[in-house]
């Protein structure tokens, strides 16, 4: 390729490698149309945790009263570094980690630090996937396996909901059981140790130990060595899924997303016609609903808040920013991130009146009061529902629906995360990556390493290594200090001004100026502020009755300071490196306004232009790119 032809390129588009030859390194793709984009970005953003986690925290945070600090944190924490990251991306043409090197080398950190977050993410989470396809092969047996206590995983002490509900008396404290050979009840309740004060029954459901005695087989000693066949199967077999989903790159992910982010939605659609209608439902809606205005004082709900947006959002995980960058560069992101964060809280608010509808049908069919039945994460879907789903007639046919649900939920949002990590290494290192069937080798790596590392995660005590990872991986502390560095970086140091005007030069007008005062002031604060109050709550940590020793603290505290060490250990490489020019952007970056101030507050300059205008640019580019507004 000609260097006049690279020259000439549009704005954002993929340039070939200073020294390759332009046959033997590939062009960096863009997506096909708008919809691949917005059906991935809408993959990535709505997952397992719109289904499992949002109903939870709002009928246990005040219901209705939930949403009010639950959209404080989206408008001004969840929707502004949306938009940073995905317009970040757009802008640059690059993946997670290089963007932040384009625009401010001093803080690559952000993007590694965002890197190693999902890494953790591809390693744990589809772990999930794992069980959902083990519990979708279960589903077409009849009766449901995890139905009845007549199976060689059962225990002693495992009693049907029949059994317990036609004898209710017999399943509480000084019942008569003398008809079992003198088989008192003190000396029952003796063999049930793993029982606390609060349990209302002497007894456990068939549906708790298939989960912890066929699906997570736990042991005693919370073994990590042991691990099962019929698991590592299902793992294997969900990688395999995610590999042939992404192992062309952009161009096989665009067309499966179409598919894999649709599909929940039509589940979701047909379990909540079935869940409405069922008994009992109004119930559970109301618990999910009415709002009880003391716990707005709670900073709790306003912690539980702020950590949903979070994690629902994808956001300081590199993802937005990899999915963002290949966009044309006149692409209205801006527009595109509005209706994706509606649609994301939609469906979090949908997804509620789908469980909570279900969970009232099960309270109301078993007597018990609905606080005793709702549960949230992993116990919701592969207890508490299942549970739910068997009482129903054909309980098989919705069972296999829902766990169609859960895979596909997780699905998109698995490869997407690998997609991203991809994208970062790509883009990192171009020279090598960039080549003929160069990417579908990256993907294979990378899907093999994690799959060998998320071996210990399906063992006999995988679930307490699974909790830790899920808690302190990609924890609130790691995401909201992200979250503080890159609104600062943006707005303080690259120049709030100075990206307002790259948004505009991409979209041909300005956004919402609130966003700016975001990025400098808000949500920082908020974030800071949220930040202290986690920090300073206790952290007590307990799977199923299993208190972890004090290795558990040791991975758990590296688990958080691992990504966060990247930013100021990338800082010092900035520093030895090129200390002059440690916060100048990249001279690849298009800057329609180089000789204005890059932060005015008030009509006052704060810092001035950083450096002059690239003579040497050549003016029919720069005629080419003022005029390429058409957009997409």
């Amino acid at each position: 390729m000609s260097q006049e032809t690279a020259r000439g390129a549009p704005a954002g588009d993929p340039k070939p490698d200073k020294g390759i030859s332009g046959e033997r390194v590939q062009q960096r793709g863009k997506w096909a149309s708008k919809s691949e984009f917005l059906f991935s970005m809408a993959g990535e953003i709505i997952g397992l945790g719109n289904v499992w986690r949002f109903p939870y925290l709002c009928y246990k945070n005040g219901g209705g009263v939930f949403f009010i600090p639950y959209f404080v944190f989206l408008f001004f924490c969840g929707v502004p570094v949306f938009f940073l990251e995905t317009a970040l991306g757009q802008y640059t043409s690059e993946g997670g980690v290089t963007a932040w090197r384009k625009i401010c080398p001093m803080f690559e950190g952000v993007g590694i630090a965002s890197q190693v977050i999902v890494v953790y993410l591809n390693i744990y989470y589809i772990v999930v996937l794992a069980w959902a396809i083990f519990y979708l092969c279960n589903s077409f047996q009849s009766p449901l396996p995890w139905s009845t206590c007549d199976n060689w995983w059962n225990t002693e002490s495992c009693h049907s909901t029949v059994s317990m509900f036609a004898n209710p008396h017999l399943f509480k404290p000084d019942s008569n059981w003398s008809f079992l050979n003198n088989f008192t009840a003190s000396d029952y309740s003796e063999k049930l140790t793993f029982l606390n004060d609060t349990d209302p029954f002497f007894a456990t459901l068939p549906e708790e130990e298939f989960w912890k005695h066929r699906v997570l087989r736990i042991s005693d000693d919370m073994n990590l060595s042991k691990i099962h066949w019929d698991l590592v199967l299902c793992l294997l077999l969900a990688w395999v899924i995610c590999y042939l989903c992404i192992w062309k790159g952009i161009k096989v992910t665009g067309k499966v997303v179409y598919f894999t982010a649709s599909f929940p939605y039509l589940m979701l659609i047909i379990l909540f016609i079935r869940g409405v209608t069922l008994p009992g439902a109004g119930d559970g809606l109301r618990y999910y609903l009415t709002p009880d205005f003391s716990k707005i004082a709670d900073p709790t709900v306003w912690s539980d808040a702020g950590t949903q947006v979070f994690f629902s959002y994808a956001v300081c995980q590199g993802v937005l920013t990899a999915l963002g960058s290949y966009n044309k560069y006149n692409n209205n992101c801006y527009r595109d991130c509005l209706a994706l964060c509606c649609l994301n809280s939609a469906t979090s608010i949908f997804a509620g009146f789908v469980v909570f509808s279900v969970l009232g049908f099960m309270a109301h069919e078993l007597g018990l009061p609905l606080s005793e039945v709702a549960s949230a994460g992993p116990g919701l879907a592969f207890m508490t529902y299942p549970k739910a789903l068997s009482l129903l007639p054909v309980s098989s046919f919705w069972t296999v629906l829902f766990f169609l649900m859960i895979l596909f939920l997780g699905l998109d949002s698995q490869f997407v995360c690998v997609e991203s990590l991809a994208t970062a290494l790509t883009d990192m290192f171009p020279r090598y990556l960039r080549r003929p069937y160069a990417r579908e080798k990256l993907t294979l790596v990378i899907a093999v390493v994690c799959f060998l590392l998320g071996l210990p995660l399906i063992s006999e005590g995988g679930i307490v290594l699974f909790n830790l990872i899920d808690t302190y991986g990609p924890s609130g502390t790691s995401l909201l200090i992200i979250a503080c560095v890159e609104t600062i970086v943006v707005g303080w140091v690259y120049g709030a001004d100075r990206f307002y005007d790259n948004i505009e030069d991409m979209l041909g007008y300005r956004p919402f100026p609130v966003l700016k005062y975001c990025w400098m002031f808000i949500t920082p604060l908020i974030c800071g502020i949220t930040l202290l109050y986690n920090l300073l709550q206790p952290h007590i940590f307990m799977v199923y009755g299993y208190v972890p020793g004090f290795w558990s603290t040791i991975i758990a505290r590296l688990l958080i300071i691992t990504p966060l060490i990247c930013i100021p250990a990338f800082t010092f490489v900035s520093l030895y490196k090129n200390l002059n020019n440690m916060t100048t952007p990249s001279s690849d970056l298009r800057q329609v306004r180089p000789h204005k101030p890059i932060l005015t507050l008030c009509k006052r300059v704060i810092f001035g232009p950083q450096r002059q205008p690239n003579t040497s640019v050549d003016r029919r580019e720069e005629k080419m790119m003022m005029g390429d507004h058409g957009g997409v």
